[in-house]
Order: structure tokens, then C-alpha cells, then sequence
């Protein structure tokens, strides 16, 4: 699951997740901010930091298509992800409110310069390339298959360990694309995708919720500030389990993680 902030993640984590992601959007909404690398590398890996320091499992981040403009740059932003915590992130291939494919060439420069650092470190890094193909649609179903492959390949070559074709929910598709891939893939999981039993019988190796959980939330906090302008008293408060003692009991531990 994606957390956007470090209740979120405890929360995961006390649901018996093995690894957490974050959700570089829900991120931004918390700071303010639209998504699209619109927040600071040092603003994401601020959060990113706090999460990776309360829970115990591991936590990949989302870091967007790196926060910077060259290849060094990105590598810079990948070796500070790795020294607030994290063991892994994924990497886009496209970036702005359109999506706009990066240059391949490019983009497998990047990926080789985030692959030296993280072999660099001494941390077991996974990177997850993601593929913007399907989600900015362009072409016909034919055209976005052999470039996602085309990418997909190019970027396992360069060290990317994972590939995430996000916008892609077609069953079918993603039984053809799987086993072309050659390496493990990530799908983005929710309304109009498999669920995650049929993603894992079709050989998906992770499967991930964007800003979905976050947003799922929203309503909720909708509802009881209606409530409140309305009426003055807010009914979702007395049906919550989480007391205040609860909440702190989220954060509190036998002994700080090494």
C-alpha cells in the first residue's frame, strides 16, 4: 500500500504489510502542493524520512521522475533517498501536468546513474522504472505495446529491477506484457484494474494504489466538516476506535530502530 504520511504507514505496518510504499501525490496534497513535482526534493524527503523512520519494514518511495534535470542530479536525489531510509523508488519516464515521455536515451542514462549509486551505498535497492505509455494513451493498442516493451527493455538493461506500466487495466494486456517484460512488474491496482488475486495469477509481481487510499479518506473528512457547519456536532467522532491514548501507542516502541 502507498502511505502518505507516517500514521498512514504505522497503519499499514500494523496490518501486517511486509513493505510499504509512498504516494509522491498524497504526499503533495499533505504539503500543499498538486501533484507533479510541484513539492521539493527536500520537502518529499522530508516525509519520506519520517515514514521510512517509524515503521520497521521496508519502504520504497515514490520519487517522481527525480527532481532534477540531469542524470547527476537525479542520482543526487536517489542517494539522499537512500540516506533517510529508503531501499527503493520508482522512476518515471514522464514528468508536467501532460506527461511528456522523457528521450529514451535519456532516461536509460538516468537509470544507469541512479543504479551506480544505489550499488554505491551497499543497500539492496530496487528501482522501479515506470512506463508513462498507456497513461498518456497515445497511438493505438499495438503502438503503446511495443513501446512499453521497448522501454521496459532498455530500462532492465540499464539496472531498473522492476517496471511499472502505469495506466494499464487490461487484463489482456497485462498477460501479454508480463512475460515480455522479463523482470518482475508492477501494476497499479483500483477501480477498472484485476484484483490482486487475478493480478497475481496473471504473474504480477507488485501491485500498488497511487494516491487511491489517500484519497479514500477524503470523504470522510468531508462528511464531518459538513457535519460540524451544519449542525455543530460531529456523529463520526463517537464511532472512531482510535482514542487519543490509541493513536499514541501507533508511535511508541520497545527500543529505536538501529
Amino acid at each position: 500500500p502507498n502511505a502518505w504520511d507516517a500514521v498512514s504507514a504505522r497503519l499499514f505496518e500494523e496490518a501486517g504489510f511486509p513493505a510499504i510504499a509512498t504516494t509522491s501525490g498524497g504526499i503533495a496534497a499533505v504539503l500543499g502542493y498538486p501533484d507533479g513535482q510541484r513539492a521539493s526534493s527536500r520537502e518529499m524527503l522530508a516525509i519520506v524520512g519520517r515514514i521510512a523512520e517509524t515503521v520497521s519494514v521496508p519502504v520504497t518511495a515514490d520519487l517522481e521522475a527525480g527532481y532534477g534535470a540531469t542524470a547527476d542530479q537525479v542520482a543526487e536525489t536517489m542517494r539522499q533517498a537512500i540516506a533517510v531510509g529508503v531501499v527503493g523508488a520508482n522512476l518515471e519516464d514522464g514528468s508536467g501536468s501532460e506527461h511528456r515521455l522523457a528521450d529514451l536515451a535519456y532516461q536509460v542514462e538516468v537509470i544507469r546513474a541512479v543504479r551506480a549509486t544505489a550499488e554505491s551505498s551497499g543497500v539492496p535497492f530496487v528501482l522501479n522504472a515506470r512506463i508513462d505509455v498507456y497513461l498518456r494513451g497515445d497511438g493505438d493498442d499495438a503502438t503503446r505495446f511495443r513501446e512499453t516493451v521497448r522501454r521496459a527493455e532498455a530500462y532492465r538493461e540499464a539496472g531498473a529491477d522492476c517496471i511499472f506500466p502505469i495506466g494499464l487495466k487490461d487484463r489482456e494486456t497485462i498477460a501479454r506484457l508480463v512475460p515480455e517484460i522479463g523482470c518482475p512488474v508492477n501494476i497499479m491496482s483500483g477501480p477498472g484494474a484485476p484484483a490482486i488475486a487475478e493480478l497475481q495469477r496473471l504473474g504480477v509481481a507488485r501491485a500498488t494504489f497511487g494516491t487511491g487510499l489517500m484519497r479514500a479518506t477524503l470523504p470522510l473528512i468531508r462528511r464531518m466538516a459538513q457535519e460540524l457547519r451544519t449542525s455543530g456536532v460531529c456523529e463520526s467522532l463517537a464511532q472512531t476506535e482510535f482514542t487519543h491514548v490509541k493513536v499514541n501507542q501507533l508511535f511508541q516502541r520497545e527500543a529505536p530502530r538501529a
